[in-house]
């Protein structure tokens, strides 16, 4: 079992540019998870820190950019608001990816814990360089 005080967090970087949403965000659960760790227990939160740059560059494919709808509600009777995929991308674009990612994480304590461990950025500017974040290997990339 791997103990708590064990657990060593690396940090990656990954250049969202040009990138599918889908497959992304697949490879960013699968590192928040911990998964490309050989200690990985499902109950521990193994997992690294992750910063996305250049979300505001991201692409879909095919018709979703008209399909895709993110709703909220406000609590209140007709208090339904639904925000399509291209004005999204507009106002707040580390959203969809941050949306996609969350949706692929348990939903639990763990889950939410992971999520606190993603840090997405619009430019390629990032305010973490003090971690020394390395670059994705191409041996995760393949997922």
């Amino acid at each position: 079992m791997p103990k708590k005080e064990n657990i060593q967090r690396k940090w990656f970087i990954i250049d969202a540019d040009g990138q599918i949403l889908g497959r992304i965000a697949s490879q960013i659960a699968y590192i928040l998870k911990g998964k490309h760790k050989p200690e990985y227990a499902p109950h521990v939160d193994l997992g690294d820190n992750v910063i996305i740059v250049n979300a505001d560059k991201i692409k879909i494919t095919g018709n979703k950019s008209t399909e895709i709808n993110y709703q909220r509600y406000s609590g209140y009777p007709g208090g339904l608001k639904k925000i399509d995929y291209n004005r999204m991308k507009e106002k707040k674009p580390e959203f969809i990816i941050e949306h996609a990612v969350k949706g692929m994480l348990p939903k639990n304590v763990l889950g939410r814990k992971m999520l606190k461990k993603l840090h997405i950025y619009t430019g390629s500017e990032h305010p973490h360089k003090a971690q020394k974040p390395v670059n994705l290997p191409n041996n995760l990339r393949k997922i």
